[in-house]
């Protein structure tokens, strides 16, 4: 063997060396002050296992119609909490939090047999909880993320959807850089699963900017909902499911699938949402066959929360429209 192969077999070795063991000698030192999910449960709060997963949720109200609301990514069953009320009223509504959010177990690959924080894990996630609770068909109610987890499990599941009310969905079609899926094996190894957390660890100061944007007046946003949020990163383990939700198996992209919904859809949103915009939302609407659009003036991109009274106006009336 020729000397210039020598040198090449030695830097490929130390190459592999560098890659295998390298990101193990990074430390990523634990965020300080992290508890458990139950030192936030409330009075209400709920749990049952669904595919091996604890999860959270809060029930209200009874009758035929069922209502399950899906909060936005960083929300949970806060989310919901000015308008359970008037959903309970007219039937039975469950709002629940998925995986990587509110106080719903954060399951860790040594853990699990398959990632739970998918697109799909979620959609699965939904139809046992619809069997758990001896549901048939639900509407169900979606805000942000969760309207794409909505949209993704009616596409899959339309005969156990009655209705989808998408609230400022977000479905994908966006320019944001994406993940190559060639790549994401890289991402599913232990090596990057050690410093997956440190990648995450932005969104301490990310998330709290997102919540301001959310709220189109900011004097509605009070410190006490303001923290409820931020205590997502206060949770133990927070950052590492956050990287497996990043993570998490791809599933195709929801916008080119959005004319094969079969079933009625009403999509709500704020007027003035600075995270998905009025043009969006009405590019959206104009591909779903059967679909009608709202929008609140003077509202951001959590109405349920902002603007609870004309939001549930307008739900009401549509589902009051023949």
């Amino acid at each position: 063997m020729n000397r210039l192969k020598k040198i090449s077999l030695l830097f490929i070795v130390f190459a592999c060396v560098t890659l295998a063991v390298g990101p193990f000698a990074i430390p990523v030192p634990k965020l300080d002050g992290l508890v458990s999910e139950q030192e936030f449960v409330d009075a209400d709060s709920k749990f049952i296992e669904i595919n091996g997963v604890d999860i959270h949720y809060k029930e209200a109200g009874k009758g035929e119609t069922t209502f399950i609301l899906l909060h936005p990514f960083g929300g949970n069953t806060f989310s919901w909490r000015e308008v359970m009320d008037d959903f309970a009223a007219r039937g039975r509504v469950i709002a629940y939090d998925r995986p990587a959010f509110g106080l719903t177990e954060r399951p860790m690959p040594e853990n699990w047999e398959a990632n739970p924080y998918g697109i799909k894990a979620n959609i699965e996630i939904l139809r046992a909880l619809l069997d758990a609770f001896g549901i048939e068909k639900a509407t169900l109610v979606g805000n942000s993320a969760g309207g794409a987890v909505a949209v993704a499990f009616a596409l899959e599941y339309p005969e156990r959807v009655n209705d989808l009310i998408l609230v400022a969905p977000g479905v994908g079609g966006g320019r944001g850089p994406k993940f190559p899926a060639w790549a994401m094996p890289v991402m599913w190894t232990p090596q990057m699963r050690h410093i997956g957390p440190l990648l995450m660890r932005d969104y301490l100061e990310r998330l709290p900017r997102t919540v301001e944007r959310e709220w189109y007046d900011p004097s509605k946003l009070t410190d006490e909902v303001r923290q409820e949020y931020l205590n997502l990163l206060k949770i133990e383990n927070w950052d590492r499911a956050f990287y497996e939700l990043t993570f998490a198996d791809p599933y195709p992209e929801i916008r080119p699938m959005l004319p094969q919904l079969t079933l009625p859809v009403f999509i709500v949103g704020g007027q003035e949402d600075r995270l998905i915009r009025p043009w969006y939302l009405e590019a959206v609407a104009a591909e779903i066959p059967d679909a009608t659009l709202h929008l609140i003036p003077a509202c951001g991109h959590v109405p349920q929360e902002e603007c609870p009274e004309p939001f549930m106006d307008a739900v009401l009336q549509y589902l009051e429209t023949p």
